[in-house]
């Protein structure tokens, strides 16, 4: 080829058949960036994929007509990188203009960037494409672009929270919910939102919840939320959430689980009080703890539940030695000087006397011995607030007359206790120590106290409530002046003659009467208990016995807290205290503080319980404040015993069994029996059963069970007349009484038997009660009541009233007829069914007649006529007898006579009792084919009788009047 053909092949036809060659590479951008959306195929490049090859045709060469080959054109992109999920493909092989597009649908979430390599390649030389030029590897990254296709779903299922009331939170809790869309746009949570109305609360745009108000605990404990959330492309949450917020109570330290009422039934022991108990410190980091656990009975009683026998028999049980005179007794007919004072009215508890400042009693002379030589002991029970400025008198002994003057006396004087104690008349005329005072809070605090005082001049003991304290003051005085004047024993101020000074003095009425004298220097308060014994000191042990109450605080301390917990008790055991500062272990033991009352019929009503707490933290201060926490015990009220005496309560005796040494026995069948009544549940099964459907109440069936205790009191009076010193007397065995521990005392009205003893041991005393008349002519019959009670009167018995009948004789002289008399204990047949139990005859026979022969005779004819008929009378109806006795074996056995109907007829002329023997035994020779019926008489006699009482009521005591009783043939009328 020429020079001319080669160049012009080199520039201007070089697509020709002639001149084809492939001389360059195609060229192409190095970098790309394509976007492409999730789901779709169609990338966007910047800038677009076009590959250019030098050895294309020059577009200004138009002008040329030459044939073009293929070299220069396009063929084709290749991709390079694994698992590449695009494909490029030319859409112009000339322009080399092509694109890139997904294989498949792209996941945004899978995998969000694409990196690879691409190169341009052109066609090559020929119709084989031979010598094909590849361009260089360009770069190209494309992102996946994301579509809201997912919904946001929270974290959890539910969410739950507490908040204690009465506070507002910044924040309460947060909810979360998440998007899975990859991109931010859409996989962002851009909003959350409560669904449920009217709540009071809020969420805001990062799920944190709050309340938009203060919670009440009492006004709703749980609030129920349902919340949803939303995506920045506002896509709604698939499922909402539920949200509980609970409200708790304001946390404030207290005691937890105490019952406010706590119910003790009598007889069951102890009893605890905070079983469930538990203290509450809202996790405060406490070093120690002290709880002071009271229990109030300042109003039960003189100041707690204690025995409430007599003060004697309280001294007694409590070891003191004999000689104790008590001032302060119950009115009784042996001692009624206190009748006139006014009480507390009630037998549950103590009697109390109240002083107002205006009565004082005096004691009977004689009751106290006034020397003070000896050692001697007073003890009381006061309650006394602050008073007036003037002197109060508990006890004083003064002249009854003239000079006024004050042998001894204890008094209150501006919330002091003093004892006066002047001195009689001794040789040395000295001085010597006469008053001892003592400053007591107690003495004006308005709150029960015992107070003893050991005298052993000079030297004087006070125990208040069982404590010692010495006297703070003691002035000296001289000794009293010789004088013969009586004195006189007050109560509740001091006795002083009219004559004397008018200070401080007013004249009493009631219960103070006779002589022109006055009462001054009146006590205010109340008393009770107020004792005096001469001899013998009073012991510690006998005066903590006096004063110790039969109710209070117990706690059994487990094994396992014992050495962790303090507890320390106050004298008698109302109060306690509990040191400790391990929580757990300090639970522990107030869950078994127990209330105890061993008192077999304690008092009934409220005891008030308290609950003091000090809390410590460890910077040693009061770092939580827990506040008293208070109640109070129930006891219920005892099952009240019915004290039920019976016995023989109508029998006749001989005159002369009155008049002899042993005297009458009153009451020798004496019962005592004490019953409580008790409902119980019916435990029938088929009754419950039977009763379920008709009736849902509980059947219940009332129970009498009978219970041991022991009796205080047994008091017998005369009904009628009071006895006659000069020819009757009550009379009981003193040895018998002094081994039982018990006291008499004996008035015109009766006797009183007391001290605290069984019920068997006062049966066997009072089976020993004689009755003695000397003079019995004029007496026909005599009645007596016994009572006997419990507790100071508290239980009293039923009235058991005994009537005796005298039986009169006749003086036995000799007679010659030997004629028969009536016999013994015939009943007449008309009076059977008149009632004269109590009728006296004595004024119908107040004296003894001696008839002549010719009226004995004329009666004995009359008595032998009504005897014949009335035996007549009874063997007819002996056969009947038999025959009703046959059929009714065994109970001839249980047949009792009812002598309330009995009618005693007196015959002043009948006059020999030998000779109504005598008369008898010859009737019996007379009517010897009798002799041998007899018994059948006997029989049909003591059957008629019994049909003849038939109508009237049967005696409880019959079994026993059938023995004891006896016919008076004495006043039998012819």
């Amino acid at each position: 080829m020429s020079l001319t053909a080669a160049f012009f092949c080199s520039h201007q036809l070089q697509h020709s058949p002639v001149c084809s060659i492939n001389k360059h590479k195609p060229w192409i951008e190095t970098t790309y960036h394509g976007i492409i959306t999730e789901n779709d195929d169609k990338v966007l490049l910047d800038p677009p994929l076009i590959a250019l090859d030098k050895d294309a045709p020059l577009r200004y060469a138009e002008s040329f007509e030459v044939t073009l080959t293929e070299e220069g054109e396009i063929c084709g992109f290749r991709i390079h990188g694994q698992n590449v999920p695009f494909e490029a493909v030319v859409l112009d092989k000339s322009t080399g203009e092509g694109v890139i597009r997904a294989k498949d649908k792209l996941d945004c979430e899978l995998q969000k960037e694409h990196t690879f390599t691409i190169q341009a390649y052109d066609c090559g030389e020929g119709p084989d494409g031979a010598n094909m030029k590849k361009s260089h590897k360009a770069t190209v990254h494309i992102q996946v672009n994301d579509i809201n296709e997912y919904s946001p779903v929270f974290k959890e299922k539910s969410y739950k929270a507490t908040v204690i009331e009465g506070k507002k939170y910044d924040s309460i809790l947060k909810v979360e919910a998440v998007d899975a869309d990859c991109s931010f746009q859409f996989s962002q949570i851009c909003n959350y939102e409560i669904v449920t109305p009217d709540v009071p609360f809020t969420v805001d745009k990062d799920g944190f919840i709050k309340n938009t108000e203060k919670l009440s605990y009492g006004k709703e404990r749980m609030y129920k939320l349902t919340v949803t959330a939303y995506d920045c492309g506002k896509n709604r949450a698939s499922e909402d959430v539920l949200v509980k917020i609970s409200v708790k109570p304001t946390c404030k330290p207290s005691w937890q689980g105490f019952n406010k009422r706590i119910e003790y039934e009598p007889g069951t022991g102890s009893l605890a009080l905070f079983p469930s108990m538990h203290l509450e410190t809202c996790d405060e980091p406490i070093t120690s703890i002290r709880a002071n656990v009271e229990l109030e009975t300042n109003h039960i009683g003189k100041g707690c539940d204690r025995d409430t026998y007599s003060e004697k028999s309280l001294h007694k049980l409590c070891g003191a030695s004999s000689g104790t005179v008590e001032l302060l007794p119950a009115p009784s007919s042996s001692a009624n000087w206190t009748v006139g004072l006014p009480t507390d009215n009630g037998h549950d508890s103590d009697q109390v006397f109240e002083f107002n400042g205006t009565q004082a009693i005096k004691v009977p002379d004689g009751m106290v011995s006034t020397s003070l030589k000896e050692p001697f002991t007073i003890s009381v029970w006061m309650r006394h607030g602050p008073g007036a400025h003037e002197k109060e008198t508990i006890l004083c002994n003064s002249d009854k007359t003239e000079m006024n003057r004050h042998h001894y006396s204890l008094y209150v004087h501006n919330c002091r206790l003093i004892l006066l104690l002047r001195q009689d008349p001794s040789e040395a005329e000295n001085y010597k120590p006469a008053e001892f005072h003592w400053k007591l809070d107690q003495a004006c605090d308005k709150e029960w106290h015992h107070y003893v005082l050991n005298v052993e001049f000079p030297s004087v003991s006070l125990f208040v409530d069982g404590t010692t304290f010495e006297p703070f003051l003691v002035t000296e005085d001289y000794p009293l002046h010789s004088s013969k004047i009586e004195t006189q024993l007050t109560i509740g101020a001091c006795w002083q003659d009219n004559s004397g000074h008018d200070n401080d003095t007013e004249s009493v009425s009631e219960p103070t009467s006779g002589g022109n004298a006055r009462m001054a220097q009146f006590f205010r308060g109340n008393l009770a208990g107020l004792m005096i014994r001469s001899g013998k000191l009073e012991n510690k042990k006998v005066i903590d016995c006096l004063y110790t109450c039969k109710e209070g605080l117990d706690v059994q301390l487990p094994e396992e807290v014992a050495s962790a917990v303090k507890v320390e008790f106050n004298p008698n055991q109302s109060s306690l205290t509990v040191e400790g500062d391990d929580i757990d272990a300090f639970d522990k033991v107030m869950q078994h503080i127990s209330y105890l009352n061993s008192r077999q019929f304690p008092t009934p009503g409220i005891r008030h319980l308290r609950i003091s707490t000090t809390v410590k933290c460890f910077n040693e201060e009061s770092c939580v404040t827990v506040p008293d926490a208070e109640g109070y015990v129930m006891v219920l009220q005892p099952e009240e015993p019915k004290i039920s005496l019976s016995g023989i309560d109508h029998f006749a005796r001989s005159a002369a069994e009155f008049e002899s040494q042993e005297g009458v026995t009153l009451f020798p069948e004496l019962r005592i029996v004490s019953t409580i009544t008790r409902e119980v549940e019916a435990d029938t099964e088929s009754e419950a059963a039977e009763g379920a459907d008709d009736d849902p109440t509980v059947q219940e069936t009332v129970v009498s069970e009978e219970i041991m205790h022991n009796l205080d009191t047994c008091e017998v009076t005369v009904v009628g007349d009071e006895l006659d010193g000069e020819h009757e007397s009550l009379e009981v065995d003193m040895t018998q009484l002094q081994q039982h521990g018990l006291e008499m005392s004996s008035s015109n009205l009766g006797l009183v038997i007391s001290g605290v003893n069984t019920m068997a041991n006062y049966e066997q005393v009072l089976h020993l009660i004689r009755y003695k008349n000397w003079h019995t002519e004029a007496l026909f019959d005599r009645k007596f009541k016994l009572v006997c009670s419990e507790l100071n009167g508290r239980y009293i018995s039923n009235d058991f009233k005994v009537e005796v009948n005298v039986i009169h004789t006749a003086n036995p002289v000799e007679h010659a007829n030997n004629a028969m008399v009536q016999p013994n204990f015939i009943n007449p047949v008309h009076h059977a069914s008149v009632d004269l139990s109590g009728h006296n005859l004595v004024n119908a026979h107040q004296a003894s007649v001696v008839p002549s022969a010719a009226t004995i005779v004329i009666v004995v004819c009359v008595s032998f006529l009504v005897f014949m008929i009335i035996l007549g009378v009874f063997r007819i109806r002996a056969a009947h007898q038999r025959t009703m006795r046959d059929q009714e074996s065994g109970k001839e056995n249980e047949m009792d006579w009812d002598d309330s109907a009995l009618t005693i007829t007196v015959n002043p002329m009948e006059t020999y009792e030998d000779q109504h023997s005598s008369e008898e035994e010859e009737e019996e020779e007379e009517e010897s084919e009798d002799g041998e019926e007899e018994d059948d008489i006997t029989s049909a006699e003591s059957e008629s009788s019994e049909d003849e009482e038939a109508g009237e009521p049967e005696d409880q005591q019959g079994a026993s009047r059938q023995q004891q009783l006896e016919w008076d043939d004495s006043t039998l009328t012819y």
